[in-house]
């Protein structure tokens, strides 16, 4: 694998943007023939099908993302022991998931992109570990210093893989996001804080003024904003981001599509369209891509928004 290239720090580049984020890796390998209906989702292939997961990082850079989001949103000490998955061998996957971001910002590279290409290694919450849907609620009945307790070890390696930024991306509760600040404390790493969120509030519920405001002060949090949510909520949600913590804002919603759990199947049209790009960079947005349902052709209008 390769190490980490010569381009300027993620914050330099971040405050200089707006930079174009990738879209939804799962969906991007669901369309390259994978099943992921495990409760490791798209980490599962970090072992087992590690190509696969460059070929969508890939995808990605080829249409224009400059920040590629790993593979590790679940991949967590204790999803992996549900596996038989030793703690060193869990270890080495979770470094494995920023160096397969790696390589294929190198490929991308040797193929003719142009500009620096950036690495954020994903964090998910704690209820991504629980492939229980707990993302989209919050509240697991557990401490801030507990919740600490699980995310340190695992930032701690995806930090010394050395990655251009910590992804902790779609939380749920403002309680967690209290324990993922002091979970990044010291590592070295900046990081940025995404929260997923149903119209002005946290998915726990908390309004997102107060959800923002312990994130101002953090040093280690480079930017902030939101993720895996309706796009309409996205528009809002950028300015108070902006406005509370003054950081660059971080903002990659889903389609709008909505997953019909009893049918195992999307419903609605795409509300996702590059349209909104210039609303979201006038209210701050300087990381700016798709999650779920969001493809590489729609990135692609997007970075043709941005003029990238």
């Amino acid at each position: 694998m390769t190490g980490p290239s010569s381009h300027p720090p993620f914050a330099a580049a971040l405050a200089a943007g707006p930079l174009v984020l990738d879209g939804g890796l799962s969906n991007q390998l669901e369309a390259d023939g994978h099943d992921l209906s495990d409760d490791l989702w798209s980490a599962r292939l970090l072992a087992e099908e590690p190509e696969a997961v460059v070929r969508a990082h890939l995808a990605y850079y080829r249409a224009g993302a400059q920040v590629a989001i790993t593979a590790g949103y679940q991949a967590t000490f204790e999803g992996f022991a549900r596996r038989g998955t030793g703690p060193e061998e869990a270890a080495e996957l979770l470094r494995r998931s920023v160096e397969l971001a790696r390589e294929a910002a190198a490929r991308a590279r040797a193929g003719g992109a142009a500009g620096p290409l950036y690495v954020a290694a994903s964090a998910g919450p704690y209820g991504a570990m629980l492939a229980d849907g707990s993302e989209y609620r919050g509240r697991y009945g557990l401490s801030v210093d507990a919740l600490e307790r699980f995310h340190r070890p695992r930032l701690e390696v995806l930090a010394a893989a050395r990655p251009d930024v910590l992804a902790l991306e779609t939380v749920p509760d403002a309680d967690e996001a209290r324990a993922l600040l002091r979970a990044v404390c010291g590592l070295g790493v900046p990081a940025y804080l995404s929260y997923s969120i149903a119209g002005d509030r946290t998915r726990a519920g908390q309004p997102l003024a107060e959800a923002f405001a312990p994130l101002a002060e953090a040093d280690e949090v480079i930017a902030v904003g939101v993720n895996c949510c309706a796009p309409e909520d996205a528009d809002a949600a950028v300015a108070i981001a902006a406005q509370v913590t003054g950081k660059p804002v971080v903002v990659y919603p889903n389609s709008g599509e909505r997953w019909d759990a009893a049918a195992r199947a999307w419903r609605g049209r795409p509300a996702f369209h590059a349209d909104r790009v210039a609303g979201w960079v006038a209210s701050g947005a300087r990381l700016i891509g798709g999650c779920c349902r969001v493809g590489p052709d729609a990135i692609a209008e997007l970075a043709a928004a941005l003029g990238r």
